[in-house]
């Protein structure tokens, strides 16, 4: 499989939607897919199938992106929602969040539905490059659905003859009015594993507030997360599918100075709530069998 950007022209002969959907590059060979519609805009880079942004209409933009993102093959954006697969978090001899997010995948698919979403469906399989790093089969495909809800769909097909064991995220950044000001609810009497006190277990009392570096696992639960964002005076709801884990993370003024693509100040707009398999909560897709990993975004 080559790994060269498809041209802007093939994408856009083969799947641009007449007045909702076209492909233009963020940076030279960095293909992305641009939807406006009367429901929502939206930005998709090819690169590792990446939502870089969401806004419903009449809305404030509800994904964020830093102003110091980098552009550029092989490197992630900081925002939007990078897809972490086959393992979530560091891996000895492995970049952090698995292989695919800095990959280019493959448009499979583009449709205007009659109620004006627009699904964009992308691919990536498994090739001599990816098998160095892993040696499984598989085919993994992201179905992004873009209207009033943003909902993320990302399917691991087994299409290896062993099983396969796999940690994950949809690893969305939410914009805040102020992080003072945010709360996440949902997450009440979880069990999380703090990475800041080197993954000690704790019990959440009330609702998640923000008073410094947050960087935690919410294992075994299956709830919907709601975003109070007060500087905006709006409420986020994060529901899932196929997830048993939910990660809560803000770097705070200390570590986001370790982020040479984030702008100072800038963890005061911004946090993560992330639909995920992670920690203890791996999923095993036996040979054959897809499992599905679901984020529905709305503002309610």
């Amino acid at each position: 499989m080559s790994h060269s950007a498809p041209t802007l022209d093939h994408l856009n002969t083969g799947f641009a939607l007449q007045g909702a959907l076209h492909f233009a590059e963020a940076a030279p060979g960095l293909p992305v897919a641009e939807i406006n519609t009367p429901l929502a805009s939206a930005r998709i880079a090819l690169q590792g199938g990446q939502v870089l942004t969401w806004q419903p209409a009449g809305h404030q933009p509800v994904i964020w992106v830093s102003k110091a993102a980098v552009y550029e093959p092989g490197k992630g954006v900081r925002g939007g929602v990078p897809v972490c697969w086959p393992w979530f978090g560091s891996r000895d001899g492995g970049s952090a969040h698995g292989f695919v997010r800095t990959r280019l995948w493959q448009v499979r698919e583009t449709k205007l539905a009659p109620n004006g979403d627009v699904t964009v469906r992308l691919g990536i399989v498994d090739d001599a490059s990816t098998c160095a790093i892993w040696n499984h089969g598989f085919d993994l495909e992201l179905a992004v659905t873009v209207g009033t809800t943003l909902t993320m769909a990302l399917t691991t097909l087994n299409t290896g003859d062993m099983p396969i064991a796999i940690t994950q995220a949809l690893h969305t950044y939410f914009c805040a009015g102020h992080i003072g000001q945010t709360m996440v609810r949902g997450l009440e009497a979880c069990t999380y594993l703090d990475k800041v006190e080197n993954f000690a277990a704790h019990q959440q009392t009330g609702a998640v507030r923000f008073a410094g570096e947050t960087d935690r696992i919410y294992i075994g639960t299956l709830a919907d997360c709601l975003i109070e964002d007060g500087a905006n005076h709006r409420v986020i709801r994060v529901a899932k599918k196929g997830s048993a884990s939910t990660v809560v993370w803000n770097p705070w003024s200390e570590r986001e100075k370790a982020f040479a693509d984030m702008v100072s100040g800038e963890y005061q707009q911004m946090l993560c709530v992330e639909t995920c398999n992670a920690g203890p909560d791996q999923v095993s897709v036996l040979p054959g069998d897809s499992h599905t990993l679901i984020a529905e975004i709305s503002i309610v």
